[in-house]
């Protein structure tokens, strides 16, 4: 049992040693890379000796339990400590996204519902602010256009982890779940009558592309610069400093006015540029290996319309697991470990299921 394990047992022991050699830190990309896997690798490998080390006692305990009736209490411990430990590793081993390690690139746009979509967007900007400080993570906007009445009608912000963490707990492995439609049903401030109105706020999560994930040659862009405006046009500084990046082989477009110089605002285009094509990428590669296995998980299916926040009931409803809990006020403060657990959990029902199969 559990045999797949002992090459990651070497491979762990051979980036072990490759982490004690001076020369991999010369090369920042590559000792990042080597720490990433290792981290993944220690959470496996200490589980695999802890499953080993109960089964040897439970096999001590078994044989011990014929001469002494405390040793098979003890025994029917292990064997419960021994399945849980079993069904962890079994956890640990399902196929992960390769991505899973990754910072995540985050867009926020208002949809349908004119004013009362951009309020919300920044809604749902302050609940991912909250979460990112509940999980210490860094965020920091990238560029953003405000309404009048201080609602976002779009917003790029980043959100990094601090350090190397834990795997499962990097900023993709938890947000790569909230992209979609997102749905609210409240009395708009705008509203002069009472009624409850519905709008809604898109959302893309992209893994954060590093230079080795794509590579984006000088020659295929197209960058314009022009002035920077703020809400209702109004001149926010007399130089050129905005900046717009065309990738012209895939026409994708990025734009980038929050910093104020033009240096800055190009090196915070092309990092929201090499994550979009990261992510174009990727979702090009899934749909094929999906179109092979004619199968979808549908908990991580972003087109369609993943959640509603409904203010006079104070619920939050996700449409892909149906969970649903009525502690919307506590949900938009960045409590949303409840509801993200759910569609990890999903997500890993539906992978331990595909490897079966």
């Amino acid at each position: 049992m559990f045999e797949s394990v002992e090459p990651l047992v070497a491979e762990h022991a051979e980036l072990e040693a490759q982490m004690s050699d001076p020369a991999l830190h010369s090369d920042a990309q590559r000792a990042k890379r080597v720490g990433q896997r290792y981290a993944e690798l220690t959470a496996i490998v200490r589980t695999y000796e802890r499953w080993q080390q109960l089964h040897q006692d439970l096999a001590a305990a078994r044989e011990l339990a014929d001469d002494d009736d405390a040793f098979a209490e003890e025994a029917r411990q292990l064997e419960t400590s021994l399945a849980e430990t079993a069904e962890e590793l079994e956890h640990r081993l399902i196929p992960r996204d390769p991505s899973d390690d990754k910072n995540v690139i985050m867009e926020i746009k208002g949809g349908a519902g004119g004013e009362e979509s951009a309020l919300f967007a920044g809604d749902l900007f302050r609940m991912y602010s909250r979460y990112a400080e509940h999980h210490n993570w860094r965020l920091s906007v990238l560029d953003s256009t405000e309404t009048a009445l201080g609602g976002l009608k779009s917003i790029t912000a980043s959100i990094e982890a601090k350090g190397t963490p834990e795997p499962g707990t990097a900023p993709y492995a938890l947000l790569k779940f909230e992209g979609g439609v997102h749905r609210v049903q409240r009395v708009p401030v705008t509203e002069s009558q009472g009624r409850v109105h519905t709008s809604a706020a898109g959302v893309l999560v992209m893994p954060e592309a590093e230079d080795i994930d794509i590579e984006i040659h000088d020659n295929d862009l197209r960058i314009d610069v022009y002035r920077s405006s703020g809400p209702g046009g109004q001149s926010v500084n007399t130089t050129d400093s905005a900046v717009r990046i065309t990738h012209e082989p895939t026409g994708v477009v990025v734009s980038c006015q929050n910093e104020k110089s033009q240096l800055q605002n190009k090196e915070q285009a092309l990092r929201i540029l090499r994550s979009r094509l990261f992510e174009a990428a990727q979702a090009e590669a899934q749909a094929e290996a999906e179109a092979e296995r004619k199968s979808q998980v549908r908990t991580v299916d972003r087109s369609e319309r993943v959640r509603t926040y409904n203010f006079p009931e104070n619920r939050i409803t996700d449409h892909r697991t149906g969970f649903k809990a009525h502690n919307l006020d506590l949900v938009l403060d960045g409590a949303l470990d409840d509801v993200i657990s759910s569609l990890v959990e999903a997500d890993a029902a539906e992978r331990m299921s595909a490897a079966d199969n």
